[in-house]
């Protein structure tokens, strides 16, 4: 099962005293500030979950799976995330 958006707002407001409302206006802001530093190219670490990186991807050959033909596909960038060691651990049952 994923944690969605929805879950999220629920466990704020179960886990503070905040209302409905005032949680959603919290996650929202929340990935309005990741979405606009990773827009702005720079990476966003938060401590003790992990990394998320924005990577530049080069031009590069690729193949039409359908029709079988070679194209050239667009550079781009992409979003990875790497998870800290405490993360690691946790998920691991080191923690």
């Amino acid at each position: 099962m994923a944690l969605t958006k929805a879950d999220l707002i629920k466990s704020i407001c179960d886990s503070t005293d905040l209302t409905k409302r005032k949680s959603i206006s919290t996650v929202d802001s929340f990935f309005e500030v990741i979405k606009r530093t990773l827009e702005s190219g720079e990476d966003v670490m938060i401590s003790g979950f992990g990394k998320f990186c924005v990577k530049n991807k080069k031009e590069r050959k690729g193949r039409n799976p359908q029709t079988g033909d070679d194209m050239m596909m667009d550079a781009r960038r992409t979003v990875t995330f790497k998870w800290s060691n405490a993360m690691r651990d946790r998920i691991n049952g080191k923690g």
